[in-house]
């Protein structure tokens, strides 16, 4: 990444083509296959035309919970609250919009229902902040009970019933994230069915998404940024799936960024990934050479984001930076309720 800046990975988007609601079926956006600089304009649909079997399709089974809070201070002053992650029962890191940042001992009232205390700063920047719950309030159940779920920054309508099933995938089981894992929101138990049929395997592991893929890249030099870290476990089951597709020649497929860092990050040198549970700072940026992943389905991304580095990485720099520059003119969909890519991964950079 040397000699790399953010200005590198930034794009001009028509506002109009950010999504703020997802296509009418799950399957039913668009797909742009990138195979270098060839491009070609598909279905979701077509998806499992485009796979053979014998190949892997690794999914993220994380599921979103209800992570914002709207409360006040004990002055009285509004604040909004964003879990980042829940540690246990009574602690959380989270992000706090306030008029001013709250200082270590105060008392915030979330949803009119609990109390937290804040214990300090945390984060690599101390972008965000330390809490700890008053009393016997257990978070993982005032989160379903009085939280909101989380939808990203730039999709304009709060959260209603209908994003209460579309901003989850349909095998998502594993609560924990607080952004979901987008690129698998376009399959559904259809699709799923259909892929079994023709014998392309899959596999799960859970990554916990985090409210820091949304920070941005604050230094010009991206050599100099440090990655949030992510949660996440790899079971013997999925560890042992992808041993054989490598046996068999197959190739390893991870549906979404999610998967592919899981992956990359437990992956060895042989292509085998190593199981367990561990937190990941991996931060995959052009040069960096792919142990594990052969094939990646994701949606578009933000500028100057990390996730667009990681795509650049995986598929080419120029590549990817020419494939925009298509869906652009194609009128794609973009970002989480978006249209999707299948990547092919390059040597190009």
């Amino acid at each position: 990444m040397s000699g790399l800046t953010v200005d590198d990975f930034d794009f001009p988007l028509p506002p109009e083509l950010i999504a703020q609601h997802p296509a009418p079926e799950r399957s039913g956006s668009r797909l742009l296959h990138v195979d270098g600089q060839r491009f070609v304009d598909r279905q979701f649909s077509d998806l499992p035309g485009l796979l053979r079997a014998g190949d892997l399709l690794v999914f993220n089974d994380t599921r979103v919970i209800k992570a914002r809070f709207f409360g006040k201070k004990e002055s009285g002053g509004q604040i909004e609250v964003l879990l980042e992650r829940i540690i246990d029962d009574t602690r959380a890191i989270a992000q706090i919009r306030a008029s001013k940042a709250p200082k270590p001992g105060t008392r915030l009232m979330l949803a009119e229902a609990f109390e937290v205390i804040v214990s300090g700063r945390a984060g690599a920047h101390g972008e965000f902040f330390a809490i700890q719950s008053v009393g016997r309030a257990n978070l993982w159940e005032m989160a379903e009970a009085h939280g909101k779920l989380p939808l990203p920054p730039y999709i304009a309508h709060p959260a209603a019933d209908a994003d209460e099933t579309r901003y989850q995938t349909v095998y998502a089981r594993a609560p924990g994230a607080v952004a979901a894992p987008t690129a698998g929101l376009h399959f559904d138990e259809a699709m799923l069915t259909t892929l079994r049929q023709q014998g392309i395997n899959t596999a799960f592991l859970t990554l916990h998404v985090g409210a820091g893929t949304y920070q941005p890249v604050r230094v010009e030099s991206i050599a100099k940024h440090t990655m949030h870290s992510e949660r996440y476990a790899i079971p013997a089951a999925a560890a042992e799936a992808v041993a054989e597709t490598l046996a068999a020649g197959g190739r390893i497929i991870a549906v979404g960024t999610t998967s592919l860092r899981a992956l990359e990050s437990a992956g060895n040198a042989d292509g085998s990934v190593t199981p367990g549970a561990a937190e990941t700072t991996i931060f995959i940026t052009p040069g960096y050479r792919f142990k594990v992943v052969d094939r990646l389905i994701t949606n578009f991304h933000l500028p100057k984001s990390t996730l667009l580095m990681l795509v650049s990485a995986f598929a080419g720099q120029h590549n990817i930076s020419a494939a925009y520059t298509h869906a652009i003119a194609q009128r794609y969909r973009f970002f989480s309720y978006g249209d999707a890519m299948l990547l092919e991964k390059s040597n190009a950079v």
